[in-house]
């Protein structure tokens, strides 16, 4: 037997078709085994594969897993926000917000009347953290200072002096695997109206460099917000992709706003 469920790509944090992070979302009635979510994600080979099930008694309530290609991760923006643009298009058209229950507490997603969807994420502000021996060569360069938030999924946030040097970094992605919990936030000050900019690499969750990464800015957000004095920031991801985030730092919260984009919309099919 096989079943056929609603399934979504949609490219996150852009407002153009094939920019942005792109990740799939999976409707369910139920949540099959682990190891069946985690065989789509793989096969979706994206960032993240999301899978979203509506709960009882609510509307626009819903429970969120997502999954990397060969991992299950505690946290995600993209794929967030992905999945609250597949609810507000498709399934709850006339809500203004929906809450997902995750792995990492609650979530809320808000629309704006930009058109702009907004999450509310916890704030993982970092702290000092020594640099590992060998990360600077395994980078590319040596960042001007490390930090790591106590919070979360255990990324170092590698300060470094310029947009420039962050855009030009050419990590060497075998030996940062070799620093293995850690993901790896590339980050400086901006230019013109953008504040700062990043570059995410997570080798040891299968994924070389992450497009744009919502969750990364519950670091980044807290340190620029410290650093320029100001809670209301706005920040670009300089992959090759690029995408943009409005981000507001609010007590123990990081609300990071962006657009999202269709891309594919249809069913999969699954064993049953």
């Amino acid at each position: 037997m096989v079943r056929d469920i609603p399934f979504y790509q949609v490219d996150a944090f852009t407002s153009q078709p094939f920019a942005g992070n792109p990740a799939a979302v999976c409707v369910l009635p139920s949540f099959p085994d682990d190891g069946v979510m985690q065989q789509i994600a793989a096969e979706n080979n994206l960032a993240e594969t999301a899978f979203i099930m509506r709960r009882d008694g609510g509307a626009a309530h819903y429970d969120l897993r997502w999954f990397t290609p060969t991992v299950e991760v505690e946290i995600c923006g993209h794929a967030t926000l992905a999945s609250a643009h597949v609810v507000f298009t498709h399934l709850e058209t006339d809500a203004g917000a929906v809450v997902f229950e995750t792995r990492s507490g609650t979530m809320t997603v808000m629309r704006q009347a930009d058109g702009k969807l907004c999450l509310d994420f916890p704030n993982y502000a970092p702290a000092p953290f020594p640099c590992p021996s060998g990360l600077g060569a395994a980078m590319g360069r040596e960042p001007d200072a490390v930090l790591k938030s106590d919070k979360g999924d255990r990324d170092l946030l590698l300060v470094y002096v310029c947009a420039a040097d962050v855009e030009a970094l050419t990590p060497d992605l075998h030996a940062l695997r070799q620093f293995a919990p850690f993901g790896f936030i590339a980050t400086a000050k901006g230019e013109g109206d953008i504040d700062f900019v990043s570059r995410c690499f997570f080798p040891n969750h299968g994924i070389p460099e992450d497009p744009v990464t919502g969750s990364a800015h519950c670091v980044s957000a807290p340190y620029w917000a410290k650093v320029f004095g100001k809670n209301t920031l706005r920040a670009r991801q300089v992959s090759p992709r690029s995408g943009d985030l409005w981000l507001e730092v609010a007590g123990g919260r990081v609300l990071i706003a962006g657009y999202a984009v269709e891309v594919i919309s249809g069913t999969m099919c699954l064993p049953d």
